[in-house]
């Protein structure tokens, strides 16, 4: 890839200490994510996808190693740095949609743009993920494919300069996942976001621009995908 890079990890490692066991999450992961890429992360359940994304997203620091957002050293950052790294250019989706049940969709998402350096618009962030007719709707009101939507408005409507989704359809069945993870797609192609998906469905690689596996905390392979799948009709 040609494409700058916009995440950069050098022997990365983290471990969690559960009385006297050292749980070892990551174990030298070497890195590199591009400006505008739409990354798959494959992996079981504790082979260290979530703890690698957070690492990213600054929710949480490395044991040792380094990790790099664009210039910016995250593993010596502060909690103020980070603070100020996750507000102006992460937007996180996570499994669970985390809405506000009392408030409007469109109130969900004004949440972050509230508070945003250079945000959208609530409405313009619904609109891309199809839901501007659903707006003045509860969560109560709505699908769960519906809900992980507003999640998706509110994560992009600051304008990240990267969307990290830790299993963004895992309460969803297959067929609302399929059209969730559409909707991720769609948003990195029209905003050039670099976006990186945890999933435990391979079917869905192919989606990607590069499929990337972890395996006991590292990274045990990564394919290109030349015949991605371009976003079609999205059906909401």
């Amino acid at each position: 890839m040609t494409a700058p890079v916009v995440f950069r990890t050098r022997n990365l490692h983290r471990s969690f200490w559960l009385g006297d066991v050292e749980i070892r999450a990551l174990r030298g992961v070497d890195l590199e994510l591009y400006r505008g890429e739409f990354a798959v992360l494959l992996g079981a359940s504790g082979s260290g996808k979530s703890t690698l994304l957070n690492i990213l997203g600054g929710l949480d620091t490395a044991s040792s190693g380094d990790v790099f957002y664009q210039d910016q050293d995250l593993s010596r950052a502060g909690d103020r740095e980070l603070t100020a790294y996750r507000r102006n250019h992460v937007g996180f989706v996570f499994q669970f949609y985390n809405l506000i049940p009392s408030l409007t969709a469109r109130e969900n998402v004004a949440i972050v743009t509230d508070i945003a350096r250079d945000p959208m618009t609530p409405d313009d962030a619904l609109s891309l993920v199809g839901l501007h007719a659903r707006r003045h709707h509860f969560p109560s009101q709505l699908s769960g494919g519906e809900q992980q939507r507003v999640a998706i408005a509110r994560a992009i409507a600051k304008n990240p300069t990267v969307l990290l989704c830790d299993e963004p359809t895992g309460a969803l069945d297959s067929k609302t996942g399929i059209r969730v993870l559409e909707v991720l797609q769609d948003i990195n192609q029209r905003l050039g976001t670099t976006t990186a998906v945890i999933t435990h469905n391979a079917s869905i690689a192919d989606m990607a621009d590069r499929m990337i596996r972890l395996t006991d905390g590292r990274v045990s392979d990564i394919r290109c995908n030349a015949n991605k799948r371009q976003p079609g009709e999205l059906s909401w």
